[in-house]
């Protein structure tokens, strides 16, 4: 029996080497970090070592082949569903959620099926750093159904009165949905929330988009890496709000792409440019939002999750219908760039004029339901 068999013989010899302080810690391979967080998804090792096994590859700074090896055992863990439709747009928006603004991304879903491109969101309910707002108290808020099966989601994809679904991580990956515990008791942001929005749960009959958001300058390169490895055929990686897939309202932003699995270029969008003109950077919090302390928690002030996840859906179906303002700009604006990004449309501008036309008519709204 090799030492990948044994998880508990692994998990030690593992621990040994990447744990050793900032000087003699030594890098595991592919197989070796597969392995190992196969099984912490198989629930074979100690939860101390588990942790220590996520911490320690955060200090000594993972490597490629070990951050390739975590998302390979996700997505062996990960149900896996071929939805009935040619192409698939994967909306990968932060897990943690947001808690400085009203996230209008997940009404991107909608629009962009009223413009005949099928994508799909994944998240959780809480998980940290953060616990802010995710796509899952956003959609349950405005009555859309969030704990679907990955098979009955795809069937959404192909229905032509919707076109757009949710899957939640507890329903494609439980396994990795069970470790939220031992992530929040970590505090720290680990190996995992970089490669858990890779785990890729409904492909499409012929190619697979992942759209995600950054925030600092390493990721870019470490997100494109991984999404060739996961087999995305193309990636939209913007630098948003948040870390999220909408850029900053009033200010040029930072975007790379690549297409057929080659290298990212970077390039740059103009909000001006588009015809956005807004003070303000995202949506902001309403004022009269009600706050809640987290005891500990001295990185952010903690918004409360129901009352915003309610504002955030009015102002997305708001959006839907045609009422201007910062909702309806961040809308036009990451959907521009979706668009532009695959294709369906010759320039960011041309982009952009259609969506405000499919918004101005109200017809996306038709399919929030």
């Amino acid at each position: 029996m090799s030492q990948l068999d044994d998880p508990k013989l692994l998990m030690r010899s593992i621990i040994q080497r990447i744990a050793t302080g900032p000087e003699l810690s030594k890098s595991i391979t592919l197989d070796e970090a597969r392995a190992g967080m196969r099984a912490i998804l198989d629930n074979t090792v100690d939860p101390v070592q588990a942790g220590i096994f996520l911490i320690a590859l955060r200090m000594k700074r993972e490597t490629d082949d070990e951050m390739k090896g975590v998302l390979d055992a996700i997505r062996e863990a990960t149900g896996q569903v071929v939805a009935a439709v040619d192409e698939v747009v994967d909306i990968a928006d932060p897990y943690d959620g947001y808690n400085r603004c009203l996230p209008a991304a997940p009404f991107l879903l909608p629009l962009l099926a009223e413009c005949g491109v099928a994508s799909i969101s994944h998240g959780a309910h809480a998980v940290g750093p953060k616990f802010g707002i995710t796509h899952r108290h956003i959609f349950e808020a405005a009555g859309v159904p969030v704990d679907l099966s990955p098979v009955e989601a795809a069937d959404r994809l192909a229905d032509p009165e919707l076109g757009w679904s949710y899957v939640d991580q507890q329903a494609f990956c439980a396994p990795l949905h069970n470790l939220v515990d031992l992530r929040s008791t970590i505090v720290k942001r680990q190996v995992i929330t970089t490669t858990e929005v890779l785990a890729r749960p409904i492909h499409g009959r012929k190619h697979t988009h992942l759209i995600t958001g950054y925030v600092h300058k390493p990721y870019p390169r470490i997100y494109a890496m991984l999404a060739r490895h996961a087999g995305f055929d193309s990636a939209l990686l913007i630098r948003g709000v948040e870390g999220g897939v909408i850029p900053s309202l009033r200010q040029t932003g930072a975007c790379f792409s690549y297409q057929h699995h080659a290298e990212e270029q970077a390039f740059e969008i103009d909000p001006p440019a588009l015809g956005i003109e807004q003070t303000v950077r995202a949506v902001p919090l309403p004022e009269d939002l009600p706050q809640t302390t987290r005891p500990g928690d001295e990185i952010a002030v903690a918004v409360d999750v129901i009352a915003t996840a309610h504002a955030a859906a009015e102002a997305g179906l708001a959006a839907l219908a045609g009422a201007k303002g910062p909702t309806y700009d961040s809308l036009v604006l990451g959907g521009a760039l979706i668009l532009w990004h695959l294709g369906r449309e010759r320039s960011l501008t041309v982009a952009a004029d259609r969506l405000r036309d499919v918004l101005d008519s109200g017809r996306a709204a038709r399919r929030v339901r």
